[in-house]
């Protein structure tokens, strides 16, 4: 078989030089045994109807979209999965003749990565979701559906937060507030759904948010903990965490969708920890 016969798959975002899915995928595609080609794609701003068009006629299978791209894909599917559709936001895209199918693995991740790689227990749990932007409505529906205690989103703009809750109101106890309404409150455990991480920011979070045993999760990842995780640590978080394991848990999502195989993720994650 020659290279160009293969499947293609690709992420696309802007940037995109600092993506580490051809190298996950690559990984699953050994442990299969499948044959396929995984490339990251930089698309200029306007553009993915047009990459997409011309990458399913060159053998191009699917896609996962990153930043800024979810919202675009989300109106270019065809048609959608359920989760996607509640989510508002699609990060995989599956090519098949005219048809292009949007699905969201965000939610399925994170919670693949706090409840199977680190033993977390969701049900009965106090949770905070702090932001109200696309990453956080991903995850919504995944840990309501795990039956938490309540879940409360903050967020800067708390009409934002608000919308949410009302959105996902009928799968579970959530609410929402702004970051003054925190003080006196106690969580057992708070997800940083921002990218205040990537520019060396925290949201303003009051102190003593952390029940005893809690958890933090800060579901961006860099060489070193970040600031989210710094901050958790020195209010006695017991488990800090990052999001290495929920990048590499919907990428496996991902790739079942595509090749309807299920890849290990443990020697993944630690592969590209070291």
């Amino acid at each position: 078989m020659t290279q160009s016969t293969f499947d293609h798959y690709a992420v696309v975002g802007n940037p995109i030089s600092h993506s580490k899915s051809p190298l996950i995928h690559a990984e699953f595609a050994k442990q299969t045994g499948e044959q396929l080609i995984y490339s990251a794609e930089l698309v200029e701003p306007g553009q993915l109807k047009n990459f997409v068009e011309s990458f399913a006629e060159k053998n191009g299978k699917g896609l996962n979209i990153t930043v800024p791209f979810k919202m675009d894909a989300f109106k270019l599917a065809t048609e959608l999965s359920g989760r996607a559709q509640r989510a508002g936001a699609v990060n995989t895209l599956t090519l098949t003749g005219h048809k292009i199918s949007g699905d969201t693995t965000d939610g399925v991740g994170l919670l693949n990565d706090l409840t199977k790689n680190h033993l977390q227990q969701i049900k009965n749990k106090t949770i905070l979701l702090v932001g109200a932007g696309g990453a956080v409505r991903g995850v919504l529906e995944p840990l309501l559906l795990e039956s938490p205690a309540s879940l409360v989103i903050a967020n800067r703009t708390v009409s934002k937060a608000q919308q949410l809750a009302q959105d996902f109101s009928s799968f579970g106890n959530i609410s929402a507030c702004g970051f003054n309404d925190l003080n006196d409150k106690q969580f057992d455990i708070i997800i940083n759904g921002t990218s205040a991480s990537l520019s060396g920011d925290l949201p303003p979070l009051p102190d003593n948010l952390f029940l005893e045993n809690a958890c933090a999760y800060d579901m961006m990842y860099a060489k070193n903990p970040t600031v989210f995780m710094q901050w958790a640590k020195q209010q006695g978080a017991k488990t800090v965490l990052d999001g290495l394991g929920m990048l590499v848990e919907q990428a496996a999502e991902s790739f079942y969708i595509w090749r309807g195989k299920r890849p290990e993720t443990q020697s993944v994650i630690l592969m590209l920890r070291q």
